[in-house]
This record gives structure tokens, sequence and C-alpha cells, in this order.
């Protein structure tokens, strides 16, 4: 170890030294006493590896001032909520990183309830026994979607697995090859399937498969014909897919169960705004399909579920899995989901209060007011900061839904004049409320579809603080990169 080294690490100062400074700060009397000690250790530490490293050609501590600020910083920033609010400036609907499907007003109302107060969660009131937690939801679905019965899950992965593990462990499943689909976060159906315990029987070519190939692959070790819609990619061309009736048809002839995996149900047909055709779950369920798996989280516009619906003696069996006490929905779900359930009691009102609804179908022109409105209150703000323009941009589902939908919208581009674009970009990732926005052509765009009217003043303060900060006074002076572990 050279001198220099030596004497670098001789100038770190001691935890406690570092601890009655941070006690003397205003700024940090809301944090524990016990987080202080534990985010100066990480700090020291991390100031010692660079150290060792070889990093520094002389003392980082000299600047005793410039130190003491960065400590400070790096101590606020471990200490601040991980959890928070995002503006999504991306013009993705149902982003999967950011939530997916923001919940209607009605949903916040039962979930606050939920969370403050005792509730009814498994309490028959009528008979004042013990209930159970799906009677909350089973009856909606059953009248929304025209099946026998139905089972909520935590989310569509589960509502597949357990479904295949029920009817299917040990025994064979027969899958178009050009259904065996890969979603978000490496969700593969031959990957669930396998866990399930159910084997898989691949039939047909990527684009074709045609009937003959179910009856041929149909053995004493059948138990299932799954059908998998592809709502995340599309095959063109010469394609060929078995109707759903026909495949029905098969099965009530052969007298094997038919299970359909819509991934992003909707109850509503989107057609009607100009969206691609995609099945309702109505119309799967009316189609005879003995089950039927949707996400509650995607086009739905809930909270993340799975939902299974079908025909009864199907249903009590998946309900009476074990599993299902594993991956059962917890009673925030269920506030949420029954909420946003009963809004589609009345399609108008799904339409116009849950958000996710909102979004898709808000005419363009309405999103092109709403930017101008912000354009015109950053111009008259930011001009000498930003060169600003109104561009025609498109939005996207998002959510693994209609991948090839492209939703005419509108975004205010930014190109910051005293800063990188990629700087901008990561400043409002570090504002007091954080704005996710997508770079092109070296300019941020914010994409107005996905930024709702009571947002825009947040965006306003987000956006002036973050041209006017240097994003280096987020992390460490020393050699403006974050000292100790990622916070």
């Amino acid at each position: 170890m050279d001198a220099a080294t030596s004497q670098a690490l001789r100038d770190i100062p001691n935890v406690n030294d570092c601890i009655d400074a941070l006690v003397e700060s205003k700024t940090l009397q809301e944090v524990p006493l016990q987080r202080l000690k534990h985010c100066v250790r990480l700090y020291l530490d991390g100031i010692r590896i660079e150290i060792l490293s070889g990093k520094y050609g002389h003392s980082p501590l000299l600047d005793r001032q410039a130190w003491f600020h960065s400590l400070l910083l790096y101590v606020k920033k471990y200490h601040k909520i991980r959890f928070t609010m995002v503006i999504n400036g991306t013009g993705v609907i149902v982003h999967t990183n950011l939530g997916r499907s923001l919940l209607p007003n009605s949903s916040m109302e039962l979930l606050t309830t939920a969370g403050r107060r005792y509730t009814n969660l498994e309490f028959n009131l009528d008979t004042g026994q013990r209930g159970s937690r799906y009677d909350h939801v089973n009856e909606l679905l059953c009248e929304l979607t025209g099946a026998e019965a139905a089972l909520v899950v935590n989310n569509n992965a589960a509502a597949v697995l357990i479904a295949l593990e029920t009817l299917a462990k040990n025994k064979e499943v027969i899958v178009s090859r050009g259904q065996l689909v890969e979603i978000g976060g490496s969700f593969r159906i031959p990957d669930i399937m396998d866990r399930s315990g159910a084997r898989l029987v691949e039939i047909g070519t990527t684009n074709c498969t045609h009937l003959y190939d179910y009856k041929k692959a149909v053995t004493s070790e059948t138990a299932l014909l799954l059908r998998v819609h592809c709502s995340n990619y599309r095959i063109i061309g010469f394609t060929s897919e078995v109707p759903n009736l026909e495949l029905v048809q098969l099965g009530k002839t052969l007298s094997i169960p038919v299970m359909e995996d819509l991934g992003s149900g909707s109850f509503i047909d989107l057609s009607k705004f100009g969206f691609a055709k995609e099945p309702t779950v109505q119309e799967v369920v009316a189609s005879g399909m003995d089950i039927v798996t949707f996400s509650g989280d995607k086009l739905l516009g809930g909270p993340q579920a799975g939902i299974i619906v079908g025909k009864q003696e199907y249903i009590e069996k998946i309900k009476n899995n074990p599993l299902n006490r594993a991956l059962r929905i917890d009673k925030f779900t269920l506030a949420g989901l029954e909420s946003v359930l009963r809004l589609y009691l009345d399609e108008s009102s799904a339409l116009r209060e849950i958000p996710t609804l909102v979004m898709l179908t808000a005419p363009e022109e309405t999103i092109k007011q709403r930017a101008l409105k912000f354009l015109h209150l950053i111009d008259n703000n930011m001009k000498d900061q930003c060169n600003l323009e109104l561009i025609r941009v498109y939005s996207r589902v998002g959510g693994g839904a209609m991948p090839e939908q492209d939703i005419p919208s509108w975004a205010i581009a930014l190109q910051p004049q005293k800063m990188k674009t990629s700087q901008l970009e990561k400043s409002l990732r570090h504002a007091p409320v954080p704005v996710i926005g997508r770079v092109e052509k070296d300019r941020l765009l914010l994409d107005m579809r996905t930024i709702g009217e009571d947002e825009l003043g947040m965006l306003f303060d987000s956006l002036q603080s973050s041209l006017s900060v240097n994003i280096d006074d987020e992390t460490n002076p020393i050699n403006g990169e974050q000292q100790g572990p990622s916070c």
C-alpha cells in the first residue's frame, strides 16, 4: 500500500464523529439514530473500497465541507421511502414497470376502508358464521361473464398454474405450437406447465394448426386441451388456428375439458373505438370453454389478480386444490376488484371512471388540448432553458396487450439548452415527484395520454427543478458517483 492510500484511509473520520455532525443537522431530525449509524457505516465502507481500489491519487476527504454535504445527501436518499408515485410520460398505458392499471376513485375508498377498519373478509353477515372471501366477487364475475362459477388468485400466471395442476397433473395437455408464448418476466407457458406437473404435447407448426392435429394427438393420457391467446405478439401471413367453437365441440365429443388462457381479458369490445378486434371474456365463455383465465390488472383496469371463470365442476376442483391457499388474494385485492367489477355493470360508467379505459378511449383532440395547455405553461417559464415542441406521437396499450396497436397521441418534446437530454431524463427520475419519459432523437418526450390533468402541476414543478439542478448534486462530489450500496 502506497503512502497516499495509507493517508487517505487515515483521513476517514470515525463513525461517532460522523453521527455527531449529522445529529446537529436539522434536516435529519426524522431519521432514527439506528438508521443514521447504519447509513454512516455503509457510506464509509464505500469510501474505503474506492480508496483501496486505487481510484484516487490523493485523499478524497481533504474538503471536509464537500464530504459532509455528500454524506448528508446519502443519508437523505437512503432514508427516503422507496415506494413512491411517478408521473408516467411514456405513453404506455398499462405499464408493467410503473404499476400497470390505475384504480378508479371508488376503489380507493374501499381500499382505505380495508386498511383502516375491520371488514367482513371471511365473515358471513347473514349467518353470523365464517364465510368465503371469494363470495365478494364470485357472483359479480358470473353475472358479467356468463360463467357458472369463478375463482380469483393473485395473478394470471398463478391462475394458469393452479388450473393445470388441478386438472392435468401427471397427464398430457395439448397445445398448438404457435401458442407457446413467453410474456414479461420470462413467464413461459411450457415452464408453467412443467411446474404444474402436466406434460406438454405440442401440435401443428408455428404458423398453422388444424383440428386434425388435435385429434391425432389425443391419447388415453390426455387431460386437457389448452388454447393460449397470443395477446403480446402476432403471426401474420399464411396462418391457421382452430376456432373456439370447433375446439370446444371436439372436447365435448372426447369428454376432455378445454381451457383458454386469455392473458389480458377485456369485458368491453374495444374495436368500436378503433382498436383491433380482441375476444372479450364474455365471448370466450359463450363459446363453451370449460375454463377461462385472464388478468385483473391489464385491460380490465383492476388490481393485480388472476381470474378463473368457467364450468362449476372444474372451478370447484380448482378451488379445493390446497395450492389455492398459497395463491389466494388479500383484502386489498378483493376491495379493489369488487369496486372495479361493479363499474362494469354499466358500460358507460366503466368507460367514464376506470382510468385504463379512460386513457385508452380518450379522443386525440382531448390529448392535444391537454398538451397545448401544458406547453403554454412551460413556454412562459422555461423557454430560456429548454427548446419545446408539440409533436404527434403514438401511445401503446402495454401489459402485453395489442402489441401492434398504435394510439394517436400528442407529446411535449424537450431539448434542454444547458445540459444533455440524458441528464434531464436522469434528473427527472430523481425529482421529488419522479417523471418517466422516453428519449427519441435526442429529445425527451412526455406523452400526455398517460399524464392526468391533475398531474400537470406536479409535472411543472418536477420539470422546473430538474432543469436547474446538477444531477451530480445527488451523488458524491468526491468523484460524481454515489458511494456505498445503491439506494
